[in-house]
């Protein structure tokens, strides 16, 4: 099994910037893509950044040039640099990893971001 722990959300005006963390721990050498997703208040879950265990990178339209997606396998720790924040990134981001062979899919619990206009 795998253990996620986001931290690094906040209250930040808009134009300015967060890092977000998340720390996995258990049966790491499984993890596969780690990624990003948020949900808004009353939207669906919406994938925001992903990251390979080889570095490839992808992002959704909406954040791409302002986010930036990073992983430290040394520290079994994925990030999300975050700039140029907009109200419209107001969310709970939850961090996603999918391991492989087995197929499992494990999420944290959250940190709320929330972006004053």
């Amino acid at each position: 099994q795998v253990q996620l722990v986001e931290s690094g959300g906040g209250l930040v005006q808009a134009g300015g910037s967060l890092r977000l963390s998340c720390a996995a721990s258990g049966s790491v050498f499984l993890i596969n893509t780690m990624t990003w997703t948020r949900q808004a208040p009353g939207k669906q879950r919406d994938a925001v950044a992903g990251i390979t265990s080889g570095g490839v990178t992808y992002y959704a339209d909406s954040v791409k040039g302002r986010f930036t997606i990073s992983r430290d396998n040394a520290k079994n720790t994925v990030y999300l640099q975050m700039n140029s924040l907009k109200p419209e990134d107001t969310a709970v981001y939850y961090c996603n990893a999918d391991t492989t062979p087995d197929g499992m899919d494990y999420w944290g619990k959250g940190t709320l971001v929330t972006v004053s206009s």
